[in-house]
């Protein structure tokens, strides 16, 4: 199924038009792509905190609520801020396993020029689920983010 990440990204954008706080934006942002997109089990962000990636916004089952830079693939993708696709995230150094259900992830680091938000994150219960071309295609949702963080970070505490 191919998915089209352009009307996609129009209608996150189409959501938080007239909203201005990031809280409510960020949540749904998740709930729409956990929506739109197939075979997923969470979507949602982690925000840096006091050196650590603390919970934020996310649909699925519960999750870990803090997780150090440099470990697992969200701490990973915030230390080297660089996007992490894992095919088998049981195959992956020190994955965190939050959901058992979860076989494959990727994780976008949320930064702008000046300032390291935290990660936007999506896991799978299938291995092997993201495409290179999920990677670019998801990649404007989370300069989105990012830029939806820049605009109102108090509101999630970062600011």
């Amino acid at each position: 199924m191919s998915i089209d990440y352009e009307l996609l990204l129009a209608q996150a954008k189409a959501l938080i038009d007239n909203e201005s706080d990031a809280l409510a934006n960020l949540a749904n942002i998740n709930a729409l792509l956990f929506d739109q997109l197939s075979d997923l089990n969470w979507v949602g962000v982690y925000l840096m905190r006091d050196g650590q990636l603390v919970l934020g916004p996310f649909v699925g089952k519960s999750a870990c609520t803090r997780i150090d830079l440099g470990r697992g693939v969200c701490g990973t993708a915030m230390a080297t801020q660089q996007v992490q696709r894992v095919d088998d995230v049981h195959a992956f150094e020190g994955h965190i396993a939050c959901d058992s259900a979860s076989e494959s992830e990727i994780v976008f680091p949320i930064s702008s020029a000046t300032k390291q938000y935290g990660v936007f994150d999506i896991d799978s219960p299938t291995q092997a689920r993201f495409s290179s071309a999920d990677e670019v295609g998801l990649a404007p949702i989370a300069r989105l983010i990012a830029r939806i963080l820049d605009a109102d970070a108090s509101s999630v505490g970062l600011a």
